[in-house]
């Protein structure tokens, strides 16, 4: 990681950090990796809520990723918090209402770092929580989808080196 002065620090969100913004952080981290360019990137997710907090992956979500060949090991759910704004480059929730809260928690987004995952797709749309939908297929398929189009954006619009 050192050594790049514009390295890119992305934060996923959704509500209890246990289903889909793990996801997107273990399905982008390993697009990356992938592409040889894991050193640039700086991956993390929280949550909005605190209900979920210190709890583990779900396992529809570790399960998911287990059969594409992506681990979540070692990842517990972590709450956002303000300081937050100032750490990451893009803040990336999964739904609107989950833009909502994390306006709430930074108060306002000058940088226009806060933007909805899937309005980096050619469908912008929200991802349904799988926690509610039991579906982690089509949770999986959107957020590779969201993935691939934020990791075509960075590169189209950001310094990596």
């Amino acid at each position: 990681m050192k050594g790049y002065k514009n390295m890119i620090k992305i934060l996923f969100i959704c509500h209890g950090n246990i289903c889909r913004s793990p996801m997107a952080e273990f399905v982008f981290r390993d697009m990356v990796q992938k592409q040889g360019m894991a050193d640039l990137f700086s991956i993390a997710s929280a949550a909005t809520s605190r209900e979920e907090i210190g709890n583990p992956v779900h396992y529809g979500t570790v399960q998911k990723l287990k059969e594409v060949g992506i681990s979540t090991s070692g990842k517990y759910a972590v709450q956002m918090k303000k300081q937050d704004y100032h750490t990451y480059d893009y803040i990336i929730g999964m739904e609107y209402p989950n833009i909502r809260n994390i306006l709430r928690i930074i108060g306002d987004d000058p940088e226009h770092k806060v933007h909805k995952l899937l309005d980096f797709s050619d469908n912008p749309r929200d991802i349904a929580d799988p926690w509610y939908t039991g579906n982690f297929d089509r949770t999986y398929k959107d957020v590779v989808e969201g993935c691939e189009g934020l990791l075509r954006y960075i590169l189209e619009h950001d310094r990596l080196s």
